[in-house]
């Protein structure tokens, strides 16, 4: 609801402010102090076409400012206020309440703000619209609107979730013939792309590459550069270690702890038993070190024979990923994600005339939809006519009759929204169906 407003310059208004809470609140005044142009300033926060004759002689500019709170919309049109108010960027103040404000220059355009951002007047009246609702002597001035006329129709016919499937179909349908215009107005440029995205995948595929296998192989091509210095580092650490009995010229680390770890435990001493453990442990690595490096060795190549074949190998890799990413795991995400492209750019004669089926069923789906959604909204508009004219008798109005036209909208060939129905009529399928709803 509005619940203040300040007018500037505005007419015969200087400056004026209001507060309004629930209830009926009246403004009286004499001819001349400034009614109208409080009914015009709440046009103007309506979004109006501002007329720059009513700023106030004297002044450059005339401004309206509103302030609104949304505490209690139901949902739905809660979530429709912060579709709108999240699209401009717009804030609430602490309290939650909007502010919305249009300015009239005397000399230049009209300005519109929603929340301290500038919008345009179209989404200023797409909020205030939900919130304010002016009543003129001879008419309602929102149902004046026929989208309005059409949403009050649908509410007392509890059309929502009929205009939702129908919404639903719409979309699909929609989208399907976008996809088959795309296709056929595009059909070489995608059909190059499919090509292009074919020669790639078959070189990824021809060369079959592993996750992480460009870091593995470098790690191998290292290992393979330098045999004979890794070699005489794993034969020279053994021998300090160990060694073969027979090749050794020296005392060894491991024959050294032996000899230590027995001195000790000859001996009856606690701590020097305690010690003598101590080095058995690293006699016991020093073990596995021994046989660890020989494993070593032992796997080590005979010669650097394998190491051209696996620089070949790198150079394949190398190819892959100066063309497709970064590394071997780019490329392997590149190929999956090219290979759901391609999948999608299915443009031969047989994937477009499955296309053109699955719009034509849509159509068939969607045009079944909303003349079941014309039916509704024909046979609620006899009653609620029906409802509304007897009222009209209980005041007084015997002779006043309340009608309420619904027709299909007639579409040309080339609209986008051009629908035929089973009867063959070419209708506009709008986002509200194909009807148009006048009250008379």
């Amino acid at each position: 609801m509005l619940t203040e407003i300040r007018i500037e310059s505005l007419g015969a208004i200087s400056i004026a402010t209001a507060e309004f809470d629930r209830g009926l609140t009246v403004l009286t005044g004499e001819t001349g102090t400034g009614k109208t142009m409080v009914v015009t300033g709440l046009h103007l926060l309506g979004g109006a076409r501002a007329d720059a004759s009513r700023v106030r002689s004297g002044a450059e500019r005339a401004v309206v400012e509103g302030r609104f709170t949304t505490t209690d919309l139901d949902e739905a049109a809660a979530a429709h206020l912060g579709e709108i108010l999240d699209a401009s960027g717009a804030e609430r103040d602490e309290d939650g309440s909007v502010i919305a404000l249009r300015s009239v220059n005397r000399d230049g355009p009209s300005r519109a703000y929603l929340g301290g951002r500038s919008v345009p007047a179209k989404s200023l009246s797409g909020f205030t619209n939900e919130l304010l609702t002016l009543h003129g002597q001879n008419d309602q001035l929102r149902l004046m609107r026929p989208e309005e006329q059409r949403g009050a129709l649908d509410r007392f016919a509890a059309a929502g979730a009929v205009l939702e499937r129908y919404r639903k179909l719409r979309d699909a349908w929609l989208s399907a013939r976008r996809d088959l215009i795309d296709r056929r107005d595009r059909a070489r440029e995608l059909a190059q792309e499919a090509d292009r995205l074919k020669f790639a995948l078959n070189e990824i595929d021809t060369v079959d590459p592993q996750p992480g296998e460009d870091d593995a192989l470098v790690a191998e091509i290292v290992r393979l550069s330098e045999l004979d210095t890794l070699r005489e580092a794993a034969l020279t650490a053994r021998a300090a270690l160990g060694g073969d009995s027979d090749d050794s010229e020296g005392p060894t680390a491991a024959t050294g702890l032996g000899q230590a770890r027995a001195a000790l435990q000859a001996t009856d001493d606690a701590t020097l038993q305690a010690l003598a453990t101590q080095i058995g442990e690293a006699l016991t690595v020093v073990v596995d070190a021994i046989g660890e490096l020989g494993a070593y060795v032992d796997d080590l190549p005979a010669d650097a024979s394998a190491l051209d074949t696996k620089l070949a190998r790198q150079a394949e890799l190398r190819t892959l990923t100066r063309k497709y990413a970064a590394d071997i795991d780019g490329v392997l995400r590149w190929a999956n994600q090219s290979r759901e492209r391609l999948a999608q750019l299915d443009v031969s004669e047989e994937g477009l005339a499955a296309l053109e089926r699955h719009v034509d069923d849509l159509g068939r789906q969607l045009g079944s939809a909303a003349i079941e959604l014309s039916k509704v909204r024909q046979k609620a508009a006899k009653r609620l006519a029906k409802e509304v004219t007897a009222e009209l008798s209980g005041l007084a109005m015997g002779d006043a009759e309340f009608t309420i036209g619904v027709t299909t909208e007639p579409a040309e060939p080339d609209d986008p929204a051009a629908l035929k129905l089973p009867t063959e009529e070419l209708v506009r399928a709008g986002a509200d169906g194909i009807d148009a709803v006048e009250f008379g």
